[in-house]
């Protein structure tokens, strides 16, 4: 599918310190964007792939054949059903950022919804997947539903009430509060990471072998973005008015590009080599839009400073209520916006 540009592949970077901060003038853009009014969204220079015109420096990449992505959404399902696709997925790329291609409505809104309910459901209700949480709580795992047959239905943390009773109990009660469930999925839950499990603390991967990373994501990723081997991932989780600060992932041994897709709201996404203004853009990205950030842009600065609220689509807004499942939590979706971001950690 995407394969790497050997011709254009540049040597192995240099060390870089993962604790280094970013540039003034990222800061300042950071900044201006994270404060821009609603209202101004549209007029303001962003990259935005629902406007006719491309902006300059902005092109069409490559296409992508529908067939060929039918082929991989169909095993990703696993139900036999064919997919609202157009005929080819366009890929674009930017003159200043090389290796950064941006791929809009990349996943189509089945799909989509798959990955959302792998994600919540099943992942995070993995015990060997880290949370920002485990640090400070004991973690209540939930469990299926039991039946004769075995448990009817995959353990999610929905499966608790909203108004459930049970509580993450804190390891250091003089520093920390009980935290209820209802709090713990609206705003509590930051992160949850998948395969190799990072230390964020010491900025390394432990030396131990990771859990093994969900097969089924492995191969829907890879089968787009063959270059990268799905090793580690972090799922984000933002509700409006959070944000994700200006940061380089160098953390990896391998230089493999890194490959982002977005679910739920739109968000503004600031990204630059940090070496001069005019190698940073920001994109508007939508539910559906994939990223790979591979060459010179795998190691650029990047950072989300403003969620847009209410632009969760309308195929994802009543998540995870459906199929009479999880109607408590009907419309939990509405206001968040989910990053998968995935990357190889050895070659």
């Amino acid at each position: 599918m995407i394969a790497p540009d050997e011709a254009n592949t540049p040597p192995r970077r240099p060390p870089l310190d993962a604790r280094e901060q970013p540039p003034q003038f990222l800061k300042d853009v950071f900044k201006r964007f994270q404060r821009l009014p609603l209202s101004e969204i549209f007029t303001s220079h962003i990259l935005d792939f629902a406007k006719d015109i491309l902006p300059q420096g902005v092109r069409l990449d490559r296409e992508i054949s529908s067939e060929d992505l039918q082929s991989i959404y169909r095993r990703f399902i696993a139900d036999g059903r064919d997919f609202d696709a157009p005929e080819s997925q366009p890929v674009y790329s930017c003159e200043a950022l090389p290796g950064l291609l941006i791929l809009p409505s990349f996943l189509p809104s089945q799909v989509q919804k798959e990955l959302l309910s792998r994600l919540l459901h099943r992942d995070l209700s993995d015990p060997e997947h880290m949370t920002n949480v485990h640090m400070f709580y004991d973690m209540p795992y939930p469990k299926g539903v039991s039946t004769p047959e075995g448990p009817s239905e995959t353990p999610s943390f929905f499966s608790y009430s909203p108004k459930s009773k049970t509580v993450f109990n804190p390891k250091d009660p003089s520093v920390h509060k009980p935290l209820t469930v209802s709090k713990f999925m609206e705003k509590s839950l930051r992160w949850v990471t998948l395969g190799g499990q990072y230390d964020w603390t010491n900025k390394v991967y432990p030396d131990e072998a990771p859990p093994a990373f969900p097969t089924d994501i492995k191969d829907l990723l890879e089968g787009i973005f063959p270059e990268m081997k799905a090793q580690a991932a972090i799922v984000n989780l933002y509700s409006p008015g959070d944000t994700l600060s200006l940061h380089r992932d160098v953390s990896e041994e391998s230089d493999n590009g890194l490959v982002s897709i977005s679910l739920g709201c739109d968000c503004l996404f600031v990204v630059g080599l940090g070496r001069d203004p005019s190698d940073s853009i920001v994109v508007h990205l939508r539910s559906g839009d994939a990223l790979l950030m591979s060459r010179e842009s795998r190691f650029a600065w990047h950072g989300v400073p403003k969620i847009l609220p209410s632009s969760c689509p309308t195929y994802l807004a009543s998540w995870p209520a459906e199929d009479n499942q999880y109607e408590e939590w009907r419309d939990w979706m509405i206001n968040k916006r989910i990053n998968l971001n995935v990357r190889q950690m050895f070659d």
